[in-house]
């Protein structure tokens, strides 16, 4: 199996951005894509993304079969709220690896959450999704969105073993169109795919990132 690479590898930081200057749009405005609540914060950053990340879930979402749709969690994240979530994260696995050093500390912390520097998230490029039926009732991939390594027993990763036959096949179909419409993975994140953002870049081998950091949205008036 190929060696994943973690958004702490210094290649991820390496790469270089041309902002393309797409805007953030609000999923609040379309009726194509399912849009779920958990993650919702007061400015409502979760249910913005880049109009040609969106583009590409729409696209994504026309190649599933009958009856089965995306359900979006969460899109863009703002620097101050992505650096929270780091810094959070990376205290709880201070208190559990006590010997460990901060280098360590960071590389486990970025499998599960991003450095604040290159997080996709913070881009507008990055989208945490899962699978549901028709009617919205979310279908069950083998572990919930955002399980901790930890309290997943590492079920979480992508490829993860022993997660059942159906949970399986979902996250194979879910892989099929979204990488078919251009996104990538994050392999630590079955629920985790970008598109523009500097770990797409690195993957795809492009010669830069589309999207840097955004701008957060303004307040709706």
């Amino acid at each position: 199996m190929t060696d994943i690479i973690p958004l702490s590898d210094p290649r991820v930081a390496e790469v270089t951005e041309r902002e393309c200057g797409e805007p953030l749009v609000d999923l609040r405005d379309t009726s194509e894509l399912l849009l779920d609540r958990r993650q919702a914060d007061d400015t409502g950053a979760y249910a913005h993304l880049r109009s040609g990340a969106l583009r590409r879930l729409v696209l994504a979402q026309d190649l599933l079969p009958a009856g089965v749709r995306l359900l979006v969690v969460e899109g863009y994240r703002p620097p101050d709220l992505q650096l929270r979530y780091f810094d959070s994260y990376a205290r709880t696995l201070r208190r559990s690896h006590p010997d460990a050093g901060p280098a360590l500390i960071r590389e486990l912390a970025s499998a599960y959450i991003s450095p604040p520097e290159v997080a996709p998230h913070v881009s507008g490029g990055a989208v945490d999704l899962t699978l549901c039926t028709a009617d919205g009732t979310e279908l069950h991939l083998g572990t919930e969105v955002n399980a901790t390594p930890e309290e997943s027993g590492g079920a979480c990763r992508t490829a993860a073993p022993g997660i059942g036959a159906e949970a399986r096949a979902y996250r194979e179909l879910m892989a099929r169109v979204l990488t078919a419409a251009g996104f990538v993975n994050y392999p630590t994140e079955w629920w985790h795919w970008s598109y523009g953002d500097r770990y797409w870049a690195l993957m795809r081998r492009a010669p830069a990132a589309r999207y840097g950091p955004a701008a957060p949205p303004l307040p709706a008036a």
